[in-house]
């Protein structure tokens, strides 16, 4: 069974249609321990219309896990070519990325500087089907050694454990958008590298470049001036996995309704965060979000995409994609106040059960945010 919702295209070219599966028919299987890659028996005959796609893939699960797995630890990279659009979208991070040959030259420098790499699956939620496209957040275990020289120097010989999260957008065998975090302040810090020396070093490479002005795009919290009003209440009785996303987010870090973590999450939520910050309950989650409010004071943020996974008696699997901006204006994660613009994006996985959030991984892009921080060049004229 499926449930149809009318959204806004990401992308920008108008309304369209999205599937949300209500059921996990089609999931990751929990604790199997297994390799990334399902045997052909084990995955038996295809379980959904897969049109486009190549015949040997069951469902759309089975397609994001083993191009995963044939293109990181096969090392068949040139697969890419037959999975990525040509003229793919790509964002990490260090930034938005055009084209194919991006792809192709980042994976081959990762898997030249930790070529025993391993990933393993840890869930895939997924919503669409190949008329509208299918959608996937795939929540991904990483280990590997350092063994290769990479752009922060040479190989320290050290191992990484890690997790990270990407974003697909698919059609017809190819990936045409993709919202990757790989956590890269973990794999600095495990390195032993210094992540901030990393970060400015990084961001003054950025500001030497000709294409170097970034998109800072204004949120909408406070429309023409007026006070941030609350998320509209859902008056229905059956629950809305997308009303629920876009209201805590927004009350929350448009809002400053810190009360909303007491509504929305159970009070044994289990949280994980950007470099392998860890917490337990409310008030873990609730200090992760007062930190980055004061450190970003005038922060606003704009949910970007929504879908979901699941049912009442099963509970949710839910996707949250995001975008905020905010000035570096406040003592918070990244020590004195440099008044310096940023922009942050995110993608956050909530599970819930009975309406409330019991477990929450979400990842942004704080390598990047470090980088603008931190960098040596001037600061814009303000107009």
């Amino acid at each position: 069974m499926a449930e149809t919702v009318l959204i806004g295209q990401h992308i920008g070219d108008g309304p369209s249609i999205r599937t949300m599966p209500r059921d996990y028919s089609i999931a990751v299987r929990p604790a199997t321990g297994t390799d990334t890659a399902r045997a052909a028996a084990e995955r038996g005959d295809r379980r959904q219309s897969m049109r486009g796609f190549e015949d040997t893939y069951v469902d759309i699960i089975d397609y994001i896990v083993r191009i995963t797995h044939r293109i990181w630890e096969d090392q068949d990279v040139g697969y890419i070519y037959d999975t990525y659009a040509p003229g793919c979208f790509v964002h990490d991070d260090h930034g938005p990325h055009y084209g194919v040959e991006r792809v192709v030259s980042g994976t081959m420098q990762s898997i030249h500087a930790f070529p025993d790499t391993r990933s393993y699956a840890d869930d895939v939620i997924w919503a669409g089907d190949d008329v509208q496209g299918f959608v996937t957040s795939h929540r991904y275990i990483t280990t590997g050694h350092h063994l290769g020289p990479w752009e922060h120097g040479p190989a320290t010989g050290r191992r990484v454990n890690m997790w990270g999260i990407a974003n697909c957008v698919i059609r017809e065998n190819e990936i045409f958008e993709e919202w990757v975090l790989y956590n890269m302040c973990s794999k600095l810090a495990q390195l032993g590298i210094d992540v901030a020396d990393a970060a400015r070093r990084y961001g003054n490479e950025v500001a030497a470049s000709p294409a170097a002005e970034r998109y800072l795009a204004e949120v909408d919290r406070l429309s023409g001036g007026r006070k941030p009003e609350y998320y509209p209440s859902h008056d229905a009785p059956e629950f809305d996995p997308e009303h629920f996303a876009r209201a805590l987010f927004h009350n929350v870090y448009n809002r400053r309704d810190l009360s909303a973590f007491e509504r929305s999450y159970s009070s044994t939520v289990r949280w994980k965060g950007t470099s392998n910050r860890v917490g337990y309950g409310r008030a873990d989650v609730k200090g992760m979000a007062r930190s980055l409010m004061a450190t970003f004071p005038d922060l606003g943020m704009k949910v970007d995409e929504v879908y979901w996974m699941g049912n009442d008696a099963d509970g949710y699997r839910i996707v949250v994609r995001w975008t905020a901006s905010g000035t570096h204006r406040g003592h918070g994660l990244y020590g004195a106040p440099t008044g310096r613009r940023v922009h942050l994006w995110g993608i956050s996985q909530l599970y819930v059960t009975d309406g409330q959030v019991t477990e929450e991984w979400n990842l942004f892009n704080e390598f990047d945010v470090m980088a603008q921080i931190l960098s040596d060049a001037p600061l814009p004229m303000v107009p």
